[in-house]
């Protein structure tokens, strides 16, 4: 007999004579000829109800089941009397999988989600996290479904590079050389090195889509970033997805437009296609949660420079913990207030000082601002960063040689810009602050399956 999912089973129309199921309690009570276990197999939020009775061979066993004890279960599909339940099953013959010693760390009760951190190769069990990660599969897919919609074409870009896109050098470095001979030298020269140059591990793939986009059009990559900053908040982590999208023939409100209608696509999906999953979070994890959804779906989101931006910051009376100050990047305090307070929607930041931002983006005809955005949204702040790229040689070149970039190293990223250069737009989303936002969660490392912080390595 083949194994039926209790997802597949609990949205059946019909009673079934023999069905097959395994999984995991997560509770038994007993009566004195009767034995009720709460099943899940990970494949739906609901447990199904399973009646072993005192006939069964192993009754003797059955009734010893600890919590966390994995079965397999075959009997009866019935309708359930019970309230809350459509169906359950009666076990006609139960194995015992294995059995969970008593000290099995999540028995039924609320664990903190610190604690979960310490045990997160378990806390999938958990229904707060089996949600989660089910909702972030789901979004992954929904993802690639929204640009095979659109026509883009998908880029593994190279994990391993030379490159430096935001040229902030918080960046892994990727070696073989023997560090017990480095210590020895006291010098460690990369021309020795496997590749003959230092390498790193990527901090974008914005670069490598920059180049397929000016041959195959529109394309995008979602994949690992990292980022070797030592910052311990609840936004950063040292390796997580980044989705880029980069569009040829493409300006700045294009890539406003593509980048709402992202958010929009993937709340929506998320809506009907999670609906159940994302209740746990809007009952448990954030009440104002729908509200949230809904204007993420609803609203037209603002548009502002980022002069307008702290002139309202400036004039808002708030006290800030960092000082609002034109010419400085803004803070996620800042962020935050623009969208969740003054706005009370995504807002769209463009036009930033081109002091503060990376090489690659276009500037302005004022010659002091750049093609630049930065989309905010409530309780999470930057969530989209990206601009209309500079495609005009020489203006990139001069932006290059006043960061003290060497022209050397990004020869082949010069050479797009001599044949054929078109103007250009593109983004980066972070997805776990995308899942942060649609599920309420407040730490970036509970939304990231095993999370990679200063200092902590484990699982």
């Amino acid at each position: 007999m083949q194994r039926v999912k209790i997802k597949e089973l609990l949205g059946n129309t019909t009673a079934m004579d023999k069905v097959l199921v395994k999984g995991w309690v997560r509770t038994r009570r007993d009566s004195k000829t009767f034995s009720f276990m709460e099943l899940n197999d990970g494949s739906c939020l609901k447990n199904i109800q399973v009646i072993a009775d005192v006939s069964l061979d192993n009754y003797a066993e059955v009734v010893k089941l600890t919590t966390g004890s994995a079965i397999c279960v075959e009997g009866r599909l019935v309708a359930s009397p019970g309230k809350g339940q459509k169906w359950e099953i009666h076990a006609d013959h139960m194995d015992i999988i294995s059995m969970a010693p008593e000290d099995y760390p999540l028995q039924k009760k609320r664990h903190s989600d610190e604690f979960l951190r310490t045990i997160a190769h378990l806390r999938p069990r958990t229904n707060k996290y089996g949600a989660m990660f089910r909702i972030r599969s789901e979004m992954a897919l929904a993802i690639h479904q929204f640009y095979r919609e659109k026509g883009f074409r998908y880029l593994h870009a190279p994990v391993i590079t030379g490159s430096d896109c935001e040229g902030a050098g918080e960046m892994f470095r990727v070696t073989n050389l023997d560090l017990a001979g480095v210590a020895t030298s006291g010098k460690m020269d990369p021309s020795d090195d496997f590749f003959g140059q230092e390498a790193n591990l990527t901090v974008s793939g914005q670069l490598s889509a920059e180049m397929f986009a000016l041959s195959l059009g529109d394309v995008y990559t979602f994949g690992p970033t990292f980022r070797a900053e030592n910052s311990n908040t609840s936004r950063h982590v040292a390796e997580f997805w980044m989705l880029e999208p980069e569009m040829a023939f493409c300006d700045l409100d294009g890539n406003m437009d593509h980048g709402e209608e992202l958010i929009k696509y993937l709340t929506r999906h998320a809506m009907e296609q999670c609906e159940e999953d994302l209740s746990l979070f809007t009952k448990f994890v954030d009440k104002g949660l729908s509200n949230v959804l809904s204007v993420l779906v609803n609203e037209p989101y603002e548009r502002i420079t980022y002069a307008q931006a702290v002139d309202i910051l400036l004039k808002s009376g708030k006290r800030f913990e960092y000082k609002v100050e034109s010419g400085i990047d803004l803070q996620s305090e800042h962020e935050r207030f623009l969208a969740e307070v003054y706005f009370k929607k995504p807002v769209f930041l463009t036009h930033y000082p081109k002091t503060i931002k990376p090489f690659y983006m276009r500037v302005n005809d004022d010659n002091e601002t750049v093609a630049a955005v930065d989309l905010l949204v409530p309780r999470i702040g930057e969530i989209i960063g990206g601009s209309q790229r500079e495609e005009r040689l020489d203006v990139l070149e001069n932006r290059m040689n006043e960061m003290n970039l060497p022209g050397e190293a990004y020869w082949w990223y010069l050479d797009s810009r001599r044949f054929g250069s078109v103007p250009h737009s593109g983004f980066g989303m972070g997805f776990e602050r995308f899942l942060m936002l649609i599920t309420g969660v407040t730490n970036i490392r509970d939304v990231v399956p095993f999370p990679r912080t200063p200092g902590s390595i484990d699982f």
